[in-house]
């Protein structure tokens, strides 16, 4: 018989599957509380680092639809929910497990697709999110900004009084108008005589 904080820990695992763009599954075996307290820091507010049990996370998983942990619950086990961005959760996740060999990450869970370590790892080597839209906003920029110099170099070419580019142009009229008027005074000429 199931017990009120077990159905409360399968219910609170499944709202942060549900909630969550990605998650990661890892062995903690070995890591301190401070070494722990130190990757939850470095995960941000986003990503909850939870201790789980494995019977309990494998009904919450099922109860989600996640079926990429199946099979990989065992051992001390700790999951990664991620709300935020998850490139750069995967990054700390991936930075921590160099410098502290005790985490171990095992498998993930990305948009909905399972992913394995070196999936993981993947996620991890990808620019994150923020660097990616400053990408697209300099490629987007870029012919505004170019316009924008050349109709300043225009307006500042007017200002100084030399004629535009446009301007040729415009002395082009008058100079057609002149021969026009001439051409019918010409014709008056070659009629009388």
């Amino acid at each position: 018989m199931a017990t009120p904080n077990k159905v409360a820990a399968v219910a609170e695992i499944t709202t942060d599957f549900k909630e969550s763009t990605a998650a990661v599954l890892t062995e903690y075996r070995g890591l301190t509380v401070a070494q722990l307290k130190e990757l939850r820091v470095s995960l941000g507010l986003d990503t909850k680092f939870s201790v789980v049990k494995n019977t309990l996370t494998a009904i919450a998983a099922k109860e989600a639809g996640v079926d990429a942990f199946e099979g990989q619950l065992a051992g001390p086990t700790a999951i990664a929910f991620i709300k935020g961005d998850a490139i750069a959760a995967a990054k700390s996740l991936t930075d921590f497990a160099k410098t502290n060999k005790q985490l171990v990450i095992k498998t993930g869970l990305f948009e909905g697709k399972a992913l394995d370590a070196a999936g993981v790892a993947a996620l991890a080597a990808l620019e994150s999110r923020e660097f990616q839209l400053a990408r697209v906003a300099g490629v987007l920029k870029a012919p505004m900004a170019a316009a924008a110099r050349t109709i300043e170099a225009l307006r500042l070419k007017l200002a100084e009084g030399a004629p535009a580019e446009a301007a040729p142009a415009a002395e082009e009229a008058p100079a057609a108008e002149a021969a026009a008027e001439e051409a019918p005074a010409a014709e008056a000429e070659t009629t009388e005589a």
